[in-house]
């Protein structure tokens, strides 16, 4: 009997990379303890539990029947109006709560913001090294990840005229990312200011991510205070750090209203509504749980001093970069493949982070580290865990 050739996949999706974190977690497994307990620096995640009263809330909105419904395309207006008051007042200017979009998460903000710009054979400029879901977003689609090199020695903050040079008639969008993942740069605001104005002077878009915005103090840019890129910027948000709710998935898109339309489009093919348990009390939390996210910035500044004075002194070991919620470990094994390292550092020492390569080539010497994950007596421990490993 003739054999049959199965059907064929993708290839887009085939040639993209599998989720890394996973790998790194069966890592972990191997560990016996040795040392302590597992200290897992590896995926972001809200190193202490969402606020009592948001719990509440949330368990109130699951029990109601009109949170079991379909929403509006765009999200609840509550939260829409809600987030747009918010940033208006956090960066100055106006933002209309109809330029603002609920998604399932600021990856699926990025995918929807992706699919609206560019199509297969285009090219976006990502920085580099960058997050690997989002070049995982571009492979799938089709779409050229052009790398923007973003190198230690300028603190990994991207070159402007580098960018310029890489634009050519396929771009569509440059991404930033600040505070960065993995690197934990925080873009200065003049550095933010200059991308915009490329973007505008080459017709192209400006994707702004922020997920980690809220733990950096002050405004981190005049874009959005400014009607000149209006129609050029995309701004991202995440609700789950900042709230400790990564499992509700929500995050937050704002465009100009003629590119909102099509992003409409895309919204209902993939999601028809965001989740809406916590859309109501979010939209609560945003201003009632203002102190409570400072007081979280706060703690997470104590952890990042206390992940620095681990390492201060630590032959080899150096802190290229950080901010926010990462920092970017240079490991002293240079004769060592990155995956080789945090291997041997989780069995000996019980410590486990990502290795470089997980976000972009050239990325062997370094390791990402989630600090904003473990508290301080944790982050302190790292001087003899790492002492262990040696």
């Amino acid at each position: 009997m003739a054999q049959i050739a199965p059907p064929i996949i993708n290839p887009n999706l085939v040639d993209t990379a599998t989720p890394p974190i996973p790998e790194a977690q069966a890592w972990a497994r191997s560990y016996d303890g040795a040392a302590g307990p597992l200290i897992d620096l590896s995926q972001a995640v809200p190193g202490y539990p969402p606020h009592l009263e948001l719990l509440q809330r949330l368990a109130k909105s699951a029990g109601e029947v009109g949170t079991a419904s379909y929403g509006p395309i765009e999200g609840d207006t509550i939260l829409r109006q809600t987030y747009a008051s918010h940033v208006a007042e956090l960066y100055g200017g106006e933002v209309d709560w109809r330029d603002t979009a609920i998604t399932t998460g600021c990856n699926q903000a990025f995918f929807v913001a992706m699919l609206a710009t560019a199509k297969a054979g285009d090219s976006v400029l990502l920085p580099s090294p960058w997050y690997f879901n989002h070049k995982m977003t571009l492979d799938m689609l089709g779409i050229d990840a052009r790398a923007l090199p973003c190198l230690a020695e300028d603190g990994f903050v991207p070159d402007v005229a580098a960018a310029e040079d890489l634009i050519d008639a396929t771009t569509r969008a440059i991404v930033l990312v600040t505070p960065n993942n993995p690197t934990g740069a925080v873009y200065p605001p003049k550095t933010i200011d200059a991308f915009a104005r490329l973007c505008r002077d080459r017709g192209i878009f400006l994707v702004l991510d922020e997920t980690y915005r809220d733990f950096i103090a002050g405004r981190p840019h005049g874009l959005i205070a400014s009607a000149d890129y209006r129609n050029t910027l995309i701004y991202l948000y995440s609700f789950s750090k900042s709230y400790c709710i990564p499992g509700h998935r929500l995050g937050a898109l704002i465009a100009s209203p003629v590119l909102m339309a099509e992003i409409g489009k895309v919204l209902d093919t993939l999601q028809i509504c965001a989740p809406r348990t916590a859309q109501s009390p979010v939209a609560w939390g945003i201003e009632g749980l203002k102190q409570w996210r400072e007081a979280n910035r706060v703690e997470i500044e104590r952890r990042a001093q206390a992940f620095r004075k681990a390492f201060d002194g630590v032959n080899g070991w150096k802190i290229d970069s950080m901010g926010a919620y990462f920092a970017f470990l240079h490991h002293p094994l240079a004769d060592r493949p990155a995956a080789a390292v945090v291997k041997e550092l989780v069995e000996k020492a019980g410590v486990l982070c990502l290795p470089g390569p997980y976000f972009g080539p050239g990325q062997e010497g370094h390791l990402r580290v989630a600090f904003a994950n473990a508290g301080v007596d944790a982050l302190t421990a790292l001087r003899q865990r790492f002492a262990r490993f040696a």
